[in-house]
């Protein structure tokens, strides 16, 4: 027995020493076998997105807490909840900025479609003289490639089609003027976007809005909360035209001239700083998905280390009425009060104020239809255009029902198989009751309306350190 109980002492000690032979492998030197992550203790900070204001979280009363004119409390329903801060665009987007969406979904296709066309090419100036300039960018022989790109080239490159190998060079200027076109091929290229001769009316080349489509993937995190597993089983690929439908204007309204509108609104430079409108509840989701993009895609080349921005998105239900308030303790409107002209007698929001008067100051002859962001009074937090001017879309689902239902804790409804999405804030063709921050509208989500708009917001990471608040 001692025998054994020797041997077995005798390969402890061989284990040991085994071990503490060279450098130890029980943790990174210097650490004393102690887990330390590597990374700094740091603070972070929120950086705020160009031309969005930080919202404090906080807890309000959600719903008609003052008044119901209507006296329809399953549609208000009283309740406390609390709300993590959060950045949101102080205006509603603007015809401006949606057409920068466009505008790089139609240079991004034209570009692939040129790519495509020009075949190996490369054999151009570089400076956009001829089709071939326009060739996906491939290596060259003494071109140091990274193991990443080595690694692509492996699994077939660009030829069969591995995202990552097939670059396209932005840096090729492209010629929209006629005049311009460096040749034969490139004129058949790009006139393919344009509507045939056939469809013109006054042989103006108009770019065809169907096909300026937008392509891009999310997760259905609800779906995959409920079976218990994540994956590729849950990517959503969405592809949609993202062009406004600039008919709304006719088509909203009967026995109406709104021509001028339809012909003019989302293009001419006089309507830049108005809110889009004609946008479905899809394209405003794809929009987030833009900015998103645009964000990483620039960190990404940054020699520095950047960090990977939060997403944009719509804001829930509830997050657009705590920020409407602006901070004040049942606020009928934005601006506070239950009046809706200031003490000069001017209206405080661009919206129906009479029946058949769709003008808020017939002396000075004031916004007819939308107005211009920022011509009104803006709230306590900063933002513009909470009540009128455009109605707005959420990401939540709507229910009567659902301020009953839903968590006092971040409330949202989010139901991406629910056609009713719920909208707020009133617009310009609504009387005052719907600018109230508790009133409570919907459309589907297909739907586009000439008085319908949005606005993104932003997560501020709980353990961030919070922005000042914006000062007035």
């Amino acid at each position: 027995m001692k025998r054994i109980f020797l041997l077995l002492l005798s390969a402890s000690v061989t284990v040991v020493v085994s071990c503490s032979g060279g450098r130890s492998s029980a943790g990174k030197p210097g650490t004393k076998g102690e887990l330390i992550p590597k990374e700094r203790a740091r603070s972070f900070v929120a950086e705020r997105p160009f031309g969005m204001v930080s919202i404090p979280s906080g807890s309000f009363v959600v719903g008609m807490a003052d008044q119901d004119m209507m006296n329809m409390p399953e549609r208000a329903a009283l309740k406390t909840v609390t709300v993590s801060s959060f950045f949101i665009d102080e205006t509603e987007t603007t015809n401006a900025e949606y057409r920068v969406f466009i505008n790089y979904v139609r240079d991004s296709i034209a570009r692939t479609l040129l790519a495509e066309a020009a075949g190996e090419g490369g054999d151009g100036t570089g400076r956009g003289q001829s089709i071939g300039d326009y060739a996906y960018m491939i290596f060259e022989e003494d071109e140091e490639m990274s193991p990443y790109q080595e690694y692509l080239e492996s699994q077939g490159g660009r030829d069969e089609g591995v995202n990552g190998s097939r670059r396209l060079d932005w840096s090729i200027p492209l010629h929209w003027n006629t005049s311009n076109y460096p040749d034969v091929e490139y004129a058949e290229v790009l006139e393919s976007m344009y509507l045939p001769a056939s469809q013109r009316i006054g042989n103006q080349r108009i770019i065809d809005a169907s096909k300026l489509t937008y392509s891009y993937v999310w997760e259905d995190h609800n779906t995959a909360i409920q079976q218990n597993e994540r994956g590729a089983n849950f990517l959503k690929r969405e592809s949609l035209a993202i062009y406004p439908d600039t008919t709304v204007w006719v088509k909203d309204f009967n026995y109406s001239y709104n021509e001028p509108l339809f012909e003019q609104y989302f293009w001419h430079n006089a309507y830049k700083n108005y809110p889009v409108v004609g946008v479905t509840w899809d394209q405003a989701r794809a929009y987030c998905d833009f900015r998103t993009k645009l964000k990483t895609d620039y960190n990404q080349s940054l020699r520095r280390k950047k960090q990977r921005p939060m997403s944009f998105r719509l804001p829930t239900e509830v997050e657009w009425e705590y920020a409407a308030r602006g901070g004040l303790e049942n606020a009928t409107f934005p601006w506070g009060g239950p009046y809706l002209m200031d003490d000069r007698g001017c209206y405080l929001a661009n919206f129906k104020p009479k029946r058949g008067s769709y003008i808020e100051d017939d002396k000075l002859g004031t916004y007819t239809y939308t107005a211009p962001v920022k011509k009104f009074r803006k709230n306590g937090y900063g933002l513009y255009d909470m009540a009128g001017n455009v109605a707005e879309w959420t990401d939540s689902q709507y229910s009567n029902s659902s301020y009953g239902f839903s968590n006092t804790l971040n409330p949202s409804t989010k139901n991406h198989t629910d056609t009713r999405k719920s909208v707020r804030g009133g617009s310009w063709k609504d009387i005052g009751y719907m600018l109230m921050t508790g009133s409570r509208d919907w459309e589907r989500k297909d739907s586009a309306r000439s008085y319908i708009g949005f606005r993104t917001v932003q997560d501020i990471p709980e353990a961030a350190v919070k922005p000042r608040r914006r000062s007035n």
